[in-house]
């Protein structure tokens, strides 16, 4: 059966299993545990402030995820934060500190837990698609690569879609799709980290599981030859519209020339 490149090649990845870790320098830190109110009136309160605490918190450069959410019992609220490293949740309780949140709220009950996660490499599960998205939104700066990814799996394009996640958080992505060419190839974008963990190994990680999990295929990549040239990517000869210094291929070669083409979707790009 022919696959979506038109062409007869078994683009089915082995299993990702278990999630593999991902040794970071500077540590993650995670945030869990609850708000407890004492009273319906501090109930009140918190829903008045928390909105703003929020939305402060989020827009943090060091913030990966801060959400909070009231449990079966109103008096009662869940949650979940996670940063950069040390000093970006130094910085948080830094802002804190003069926030309308830490005047107001001295009397709610603090229950929470700090824990120093890894990121975990596994594959991109259905529930993951609005946080991918939000995702490659971040680190694009724009919506082009999210609406691309979208369209990649709409068509049945995601040969290999893979996550970066910690503590329930998606902070990196990596996709593969068919390549027409005159062999098994796949083209390997877009790649994804979150802005404020960039330049930490992370999406080293996520191109190498990418390629190990393809190793008889051609892997071409429009990129900085700087950064790829380092998992042994070259450039390629090879009749494309994006023909030139930056494109690159690894694996199996292909006939010097000869045409290759991406998706479908990545005319819309």
């Amino acid at each position: 059966m022919s696959c979506a490149c038109g062409q007869n090649h078994n683009h089915t990845p082995p299993p990702i299993l278990g999630g593999e870790e991902i040794p970071l320098e500077k540590p993650l830190v995670s945030l869990t545990g609850r708000l407890i109110c004492k009273d319906a009136a501090q109930m009140m309160l918190a829903m008045e402030l928390l909105t703003e605490h929020v939305a402060l918190s989020r827009a943090e450069p060091g913030n990966l995820r801060f959400d909070l959410w009231q449990s079966e019992d109103p008096l009662v609220w869940e949650l979940n934060e996670l940063y950069a490293d040390d000093e970006a949740f130094a910085a948080h309780r830094a802002r804190l500190e003069h926030s309308r949140w830490a005047r107001e709220s001295q009397g709610i009950g603090r229950d929470f837990t700090r824990s120093d996660p890894l990121p975990r490499i596994r594959a991109e599960r259905a529930h993951d698609r609005a946080a991918v998205s939000d995702l490659l939104v971040r680190a694009f700066d724009g919506p082009a690569e999210a609406r691309l990814v979208d369209s990649l799996r709409e068509a049945g394009d995601l040969a290999l879609a893979l996550v970066a996640e910690a503590a329930g958080t998606v902070i990196g992505h990596v996709a593969l799709s068919p390549l027409a060419a005159e062999g098994p190839a796949l083209a390997l974008a877009p790649l994804a980290v979150h802005p404020a963990v960039q330049s930490r190994g992370i999406g080293t990680a996520l191109v190498r599981a990418a390629l190990a999990a393809f190793g008889d295929h051609t892997i071409v990549v429009l990129g900085d030859p700087a950064d790829y040239r380092r998992f042994g990517f070259a450039p390629a000869e090879l009749a494309s519209p994006y023909a030139g210094p930056h494109l690159m291929a690894l694996g199996p070669r292909l006939p010097a020339g000869s045409r290759i083409a991406h998706a479908p979707a990545f005319a819309g790009v």
